[in-house]
């Protein structure tokens, strides 16, 4: 038998493991026996197995003892799917950037001058100073999906752009920051107003006890098993998340034989019943937005860099983490007349942290789907898209 240290990783601070589960009623099974360790972050519960990450100074006892939990159940890790994205912004003024972010996003500060999503769901954002001024437009930017309420909140002034939702930072990095609604809205249904409607569909609660927790995400396993939806569940300290998915709530898009508002209704039912708080200020989705002059090409890239696969829409360009763990991405055609937009270096690109054991060998499939290398140290490499679009890869350390 394996030892139990080689299920996991070191992924950007974190220490990582995912466990292939057949179900989500099996994935829950395990993150039921897990709820108590030490040092637990989050437990993510999907339809193919879970991530589970541990802090950095977490004890070994604690991992051992999640091993041991998955071999009992029957679940082996695999570690070579593990990996985190995130979004730098390079500005000439980072301390000036950084409360437009902080407030956008609604996050909190980390270490080095970072800015994290306190339910680690969602990418953290590293602004780095860079001396260069770039004028034009990027080729990349977010899209923020928040309650209205919250979009409020976060102050930004008035919105531009063809939709109403554009904002800016002082260099010119721009954010859609789009008011979601609640899923009853939508379609006129009662008995689903915990849950909004922000590309995916979400609902956040808070729970007293692990017991509780438990008992939530347990009774959410089994009615999403019992519909055949993959719901995604994600834990934290306090906290059970409930989420579709990028627009899987929409029959469209899912492509099952399933009334997810009915769904809904059900688990909202069951975390009333259950005595779970709703926090709907929580719900929030973020996504990375390419312009591309070939957007089949860009997007071959990335998917190939990222491990992404397409929607199943054919007239959709997103691709996502088939295990819905990091942000989708979007690609849109860019005027091919902008030579000078097209020639000028993003302020904005992304980071894949990865397993040290892993990352040589994604930089090899990137080149290979199209990729340039541009620079490399040790374990950090810097590359290209067909466009000029960034990616850098992080060998993070294994974990000891």
């Amino acid at each position: 038998m394996a030892h139990p240290l080689l299920d996991w990783r070191g992924v950007d601070g974190s220490r990582s493991a995912w466990f292939d589960a057949p179900s989500l009623g099996a994935g829950a099974d395990l993150v039921g026996r897990l709820l108590d360790l030490d040092g637990l972050v989050s437990l993510d519960v999907r339809t193919t197995g879970v991530r589970v990450r541990f802090a950095p100074a977490a004890p070994g006892r604690a991992l051992d003892a999640a091993s041991a939990a998955a071999r009992e159940l029957g679940l082996a890790s695999r570690p070579s799917v593990l990996q985190q994205l995130g979004v730098v912004i390079e500005s000439v003024d980072p301390e000036a950037v950084r409360p437009f972010w902080q407030r956008a996003l609604d996050y909190v500060p980390a270490p080095g001058g970072d800015l994290a999503d306190p339910l680690r769901r969602d990418p953290a954002v590293r602004i780095r100073p860079s001396p260069e001024l770039r004028p034009l437009r990027n080729r990349v930017h977010l899209d923020v999906v928040r309650p209205p309420d919250q979009i409020d909140r976060a102050g930004l002034g008035e919105a531009t752009g063809t939709y109403g939702v554009r904002h800016s930072d002082r260099d010119g990095n721009e954010v859609d920051l789009v008011p979601g609604e609640q899923l009853g809205d939508l379609g006129g249904v009662s008995g689903t107003t915990d849950w909004q409607v922000v590309f995916s569909a979400m609902a956040c609660y808070r729970v007293r006890s692990t017991a509780q927790q438990r008992d939530l995400m347990t009774a959410a396993a089994a009615l999403a098993g019992e519909a055949g939806f993959p719901l995604l569940i994600d834990v934290r300290p306090g906290l059970v998340v409930l989420d579709s998915g990028k627009d899987q709530w929409l029959g469209d898009a899912h492509g099952l034989a399933v009334d997810f508002t009915a769904l809904a209704g059900a688990l909202q039912r069951a975390a009333r019943g259950i005595g779970a708080t709703p926090e709907p200020g929580l719900a929030r989705f973020v996504q990375v937005f390419f312009d591309a002059a070939d957007v089949g090409a860009v997007r071959g890239f990335w998917a190939a860099a990222l491990g992404y696969v397409p929607d199943r829409r054919p007239e959709v360009t997103d691709i996502h983490d088939p295990r819905r763990l990091t942000p989708e991405l979007v690609f849109q055609q860019l005027d091919v007349s902008d030579a000078a937009r097209r020639r000028q270096r993003n302020r904005i690109h992304l980071e894949v942290a990865l397993p040290s054991d892993v990352a040589a060998r994604r930089v090899d499939e990137t080149q290979t789907a199209g990729g340039r290398l541009l620079e490399s140290s040790q374990g950090r490499w810097r590359l290209s898209d067909p466009e000029g679009n960034e990616l850098v890869v992080r060998a993070d350390s294994p974990v000891e």
